[in-house]
Parts: structure tokens; sequence; C-alpha cells
């Protein structure tokens, strides 16, 4: 496949592939991640939603999520859709979050989905970063609900940078 960018918008990733993905990646290059448990639910050229359970280790004192595991989730669902299309681009591109913006806005008391809808927006970025060969960045806005409680209400907000550069040969 050539390395522009052209076909992203189709790839569709069966969920227990993405998640398995995301658990390996955990265990060996970001402990973190692993720890939490993290479960992607959906993953395609649009968007990507990401599931992490409600548990002893993800708790606070007041039984609710506690923020550093919120901010794992955000993290995951704002870099997923990145590294899956470059993976399916086979292109050698470094990235990083920039920054992060959280805004808390109810108390998550069960299990948090964590969803992303800027597939078309980061597939631009992936293909402006290809062609450019310079870092490119934008934001990125996650919705932290919790389904089972709440419904489609949010209970946080999130927006990371994401910063991406051509690794030179």
């Amino acid at each position: 496949m050539a390395n522009n960018g052209q076909g992203l918008q189709d790839f569709n990733i069966p969920a227990w592939r993405a998640t398995l993905f995301i658990r390996i990646f955990g265990i060996f290059k970001v402990p973190l991640i692993w720890y939490v448990r993290p479960r992607v639910l959906e993953l395609n050229g649009q968007r990507v939603v990401v599931k992490i359970p409600l548990r002893w280790l993800t708790k606070n004192h007041l039984n609710s999520m506690y923020f550093g595991a919120l901010a794992i989730g955000a993290d995951i669902a704002g870099g997923m859709l990145a590294i899956m299309m470059l993976r399916h681009l086979k292109v050698d591109v470094s990235f990083v979050f920039a920054d992060i913006k959280g805004e808390f806005l109810k108390r998550p008391e069960a299990d948090v989905h964590f969803t992303c809808n800027d597939g078309p927006a980061i597939r631009d970025l992936v293909q402006r970063t290809i062609q450019s060969g310079e870092r490119q960045s934008m934001p990125v806005n996650i919705v932290a609900t919790c389904p089972s409680k709440l419904g489609e209400e949010p209970v946080a907000r999130f927006v990371l940078t994401l910063s991406l550069k051509r690794k030179q040969p």
C-alpha cells in the first residue's frame, strides 16, 4: 500500500484484536495501561471507544474512578486511532501528547467509556505528517461517560494535543 493515507477512512479493526494490542503494548511499554485493564469496544476510521472498568485498582477513596485512571483512558482513546492508522500504513512516525486538559463534570461511579470521534481529523493529521515530514499537532477530543449509570451524559471531557513527526530513515 502506498503511504499516502488512502483507505484509512474504511479500516475497521475487531475490538478483541485492538484490546489484545493495547494490553500487550501496556505490558511491555507502559505498564500503567495494562494495570487498568482497558477494553476496546469499537475502533474504525471514524471513532474509537475504550472502556476502563471501575474496580479496586482504579477507584479512589470516594469509590469513584481515580483521575489518574481517567487520564489513562483519555490517553488510550486519543492515541489509539493514530497508532492503528500508522500501523496500517506501515509508516515510522513518533507521537506524543504535548498537553492535556481535563474537565471533570460528575463522579464516575461505574465503568467508564472514553469516546473519540476525531478519526477524520486524525487521518488528515497523519497524511500531513507523512507528506511534510515535519511535526504536526492537533487537539483531540475525548468524552468520558458511564453508560450503566448516566447513559450518554458526560462525566468528563478531555482535550489532548496529539503531536506527530515522521522519523527520518
